[in-house]
């Protein structure tokens, strides 16, 4: 059965830091989620987990773009930092967004340097038993200029480095917008997968409030045997610990 996570940049978000962390665990969430940990207390941020009683799940990874063959050696050096990290105070998961497309540059020759420098550092990242997630992201809406959008290149991407310690982050919300199909694109791509984020399009809210049916999405990834972490990374516009209940709900028994 899938772990349920809470992004609490996005949840919560009017509240403190730890304070989001603890409504997370009061809401049902097994685990808790952010973007860069170079501005957090993560000593604070760790305490308050286990004394909530909830996982720290993911964090961001890379700071260099991979895209560019020239700052490969500066994004392995922030993949490599982000692992001893998230080694440090017991995160599973690095999310990985691989930067911009670059304009001058070949997309092959783009594509390669990402595969390069997450070879590079998949040896220490299966060493610390930590796993990086492999993130497209939408272009029209949220992430202009991104280069990886497709879920099959994605795929690509982590089928060329095999390393079990690479795998994919399939976000449904960026999906739905850029390729749609996302039931059978997420299912498709389970022995890939890594790590699911969740939101409803449009509008990047809380399932419920616009055009995908979670409940056959989830129950459909259940059925596969998935039993990794789903993310709630929306915007409530409704209260947030219903939100995240809602999410709970969703995820089948």
């Amino acid at each position: 059965m899938p772990s349920l996570s809470v992004c609490i940049e996005m949840v919560f978000a009017d509240r403190p830091l730890e304070e989001r962390i603890e409504r997370a665990a009061a809401a049902g969430a097994d685990a808790v989620e952010f973007w860069g940990w170079q501005d957090k207390d993560l000593d604070a941020i760790t305490e308050v987990c286990a004394d909530a009683d909830v996982e720290l799940a993911a964090m961001l990874g890379a700071d260099a773009p991979l895209t560019d063959p020239a700052s490969t050696d500066d994004a392995v050096h922030d993949l490599e930092r982000s692992i001893e990290v998230a080694a440090e105070f017991g995160c599973p998961n690095l999310i990985v967004t691989v930067g911009p497309e670059q304009a001058a540059i070949d997309r092959d020759a783009q594509h390669d340097a990402i595969v390069t420098a997450l070879s590079r550092v998949a040896p220490m990242a299966e060493d610390a038993g930590i796993t990086l997630g492999v993130e497209p992201l939408n272009t029209a809406v949220d992430h202009p200029e991104y280069y990886l959008t497709s879920t099959a290149e994605g795929r690509e991407i982590v089928r060329a480095v095999d390393s079990p310690a690479v795998g994919l982050l399939f976000d449904v919300y960026h999906q739905q917008i850029t390729e749609g199909d996302v039931t059978r694109s997420l299912t498709d791509a389970v022995d890939d997968l890594t790590y699911v984020h969740v939101a409803d399009n449009p509008g990047r809210n809380e399932p419920g409030t616009g055009e995908l049916n979670y409940e056959t999405i989830l129950s459909a990834l259940a059925e596969t045997g998935y039993d990794g972490y789903v993310g709630c990374e929306f915007s409530p516009v409704g209260d947030d610990s219903e939100a995240v209940e809602r999410c709970r709900d969703l995820l089948p028994d």
